[in-house]
Parts: structure tokens; C-alpha cells; sequence
């Protein structure tokens, strides 16, 4: 997986992500859940430090730059535990 930068709004909404980058801009309602992580399935024990039993996951839809004719893009994002910070998990679609 890789680290994404994810820009937020003042509500909390990712606005934006930079990976690769590039700058794609959120063009549309994101979508948020949890999951659990089976670190059970690659692991005797839960690593020490890791302390979480769910994961924060984001899907966006993004376009490429501030273009709003530029096609969109449905990314799966996905909170690393460790840092804070995002990972991007999968892309559904690839644009440009």
C-alpha cells in the first residue's frame, strides 16, 4: 500500500489527495466505515503497539487536478494505525 496525503476540511471531509505526486481533487460525497483487522491471520498476537481492533476506511471519488471535466477515479483509502496518517489501498478505476 502506499502513504497518500489526505487534505481535510474544516468538517472533516477529505477535499483532496496527493499521491504519486499528483493532486487528485475529491469530486464527489466520500464514503467512510470501519473494519476489523485480523491480525490473527498473520500473527500469534497482536503486535505490540498496534492497540486497535477496527480501521477508519475512506472511498473517494477524485479527478485530477482542478479540472472539472477530468474523469473520475474511486480510491479506497485506509487510516494507518501507526502514524496517523493514510495508505492508499486500492484504485477502482485508473484515469490519466
Amino acid at each position: 500500500m502506499e502513504h497518500v496525503e489526505v487534505r481535510m476540511s474544516r468538517e472533516g471531509t477529505p477535499t483532496a489527495v496527493l499521491s504519486e505526486g499528483r493532486e487528485w481533487s475529491v469530486g464527489a460525497e466520500s464514503v467512510r466505515w470501519f473494519e476489523r483487522v485480523s491480525w490473527w491471520e498473520a500473527q500469534r498476537r497482536m503486535p505490540k503497539g498496534l492497540g486497535r481492533v477496527d480501521v477508519e476506511v475512506v472511498q473517494v471519488q477524485v479527478r485530477l487536478g482542478p479540472n472539472p471535466h477530468s474523469a473520475l477515479t474511486t480510491m479506497v483509502l485506509e487510516r494507518d494505525g501507526q502514524g496517523g496518517g493514510w495508505r492508499r489501498r486500492e484504485s477502482l478505476a485508473s484515469a490519466a
